[in-house]
């Protein structure tokens, strides 16, 4: 039976595909479900361009994934927690993993394919590689 679930979304459009899985489950009131978010490592401004747009306020990002994360967990009907931690997404995700003890990860793909798969890396197959417990992932349809 499932008791401890670790459920990582990243903010994007699959990410609701991975709450209705989620849902389907007939899940023991005992259980707990772990809805967590990792933002990346952000790099040093000496190495972000100048000619290029950046990325919004990291605090800005970090309320909107609490917020979203917090919708989330009020349509649970076991009961949660939230993580949200910096690092590398893969690592964090197994790491977090590690310390609930979880049964099961589940997880969104971005559908990455081809050169795109490979110079960005896929979190999904590198979860799946090295956690120590089952995992799911959700392609996108």
């Amino acid at each position: 039976m499932l008791m401890n679930i670790l459920v990582a979304l990243d903010g994007s459009e699959i990410a609701e595909r991975v709450i209705e899985t989620l849902d389907d489950f007939a899940l023991s009131k005992d259980a707990k479900v772990i809805l967590c978010h990792v933002f990346p490592t952000p790099k040093s401004e000496m190495e972000l361009p100048a000619d290029r747009p950046q990325p919004e306020s990291p605090t800005f990002s970090y309320f909107h994934i609490e917020k979203q994360l917090q919708s989330y967990q009020e349509k649970l009907s076991v009961t949660s927690e939230l993580e949200m931690v910096t690092g590398d997404p893969a690592e964090e995700i197994i790491r977090l993993a590690n310390i609930y003890k979880t049964d099961l990860i589940i997880i969104g793909s971005r559908g990455l394919m081809g050169m795109k798969r490979i110079v960005q890396g896929s979190v999904s197959s590198q979860v799946v590689e090295e956690a120590n417990c089952s995992v799911l992932v959700i392609k996108p349809r």
